[in-house]
């Protein structure tokens, strides 16, 4: 079926009000744990499981990663890529992303030119997504030569994500950067979400139930959640417990922003 995956994204969106989805770094794992670690996140409620980072996600450690996820757990598997390295067929679907905001236009077409074939070769489904990183950026910004997004100016993003979504892209992800202190302010996030119809995703600093919360709450549909669970990592039941935390704080408040809407 043709947009399989984003189609039941979209179905979830509705009836929940927000997802959480974990994020894999192959790099800082060895695929059984990631295995594991798929397993335990299914169980809590997770909504889909992203493989990807900015160094490293690639060749046969992406392949064999995916696989043990996939042999865990029935949630769909996206690549989330760092480079035109990270694509492997056994994903169900990609975001294919262009970095907005970034100061090489490597990263806003040149990547994406390189790596068009190869994707579409392999057959996987293809989400256009628009990225956009928020300070402090971190590493995918310093690797993106990204110009990030000013915390204190929320209207930036929303008309940054505005213009991706007129160019065509059906997911924004706005990018604090992994391991950042704290994600995307509310502010910003109600913001890009009152300027967008398309699903808004906030990745990078949600470390916890209260910034889950805060965030869906603001408007997201989706956060990422990666150093949350790598940081429990080498305890499966504590990466368990981490996650059953920020479902039900996403569910809570997924809830609440249904109720509001039908006001």
């Amino acid at each position: 079926m043709k947009d399989k995956v984003y189609k039941q994204i979209l179905g979830q969106i509705e009836s929940l009000g927000g997802l959480v989805f974990l994020v894999i770094d192959p790099p800082n794992q060895d695929p059984k744990v990631a295995g594991q670690i798929a397993k335990v996140a299914q169980k809590a409620g997770v909504s889909a499981i992203c493989v990807g980072g900015s160094v490293g996600a690639q060749g046969a450690i992406l392949d064999q990663t995916i696989l043990e996820i996939k042999a865990a757990c029935d949630l769909p598997v996206l690549l989330f890529p760092g480079n035109i390295a990270s694509i492997s067929k056994h994903a169900d679907a990609i975001y294919f992303m262009s970095m907005l905001n970034s100061l090489d236009p490597y990263y806003i077409s040149g990547a994406q030119i390189a790596s068009a074939w190869p994707v579409k070769s392999i057959g996987i489904e293809v989400i256009p997504t628009s990225y956009i990183v928020v300070e402090p950026g971190r590493a995918v910004g310093w690797v993106g030569r990204a110009q990030p997004i000013p915390r204190n100016l929320p209207y930036l993003a929303g008309i940054t994500a505005l213009a991706g979504q007129f160019m065509g892209s059906k997911m924004v992800i706005l990018e604090s950067g992994g391991g950042a202190e704290s994600p995307v302010p509310p502010e910003m996030v109600a913001f890009t979400k009152k300027m967008i119809e398309v699903p808004l995703v906030v990745a990078g600093g949600v470390r916890d139930e209260k910034f889950a919360y805060q965030t869906i709450k603001a408007g997201a549909d989706i956060i990422h959640v990666g150093t949350a669970a790598e940081e429990t990592s080498t305890d499966i039941s504590l990466v368990e417990k981490t996650l059953s935390r920020i479902v039900t704080s996403v569910q809570k408040a997924g809830k609440e922003k249904l109720k509001n809407s039908e006001k």
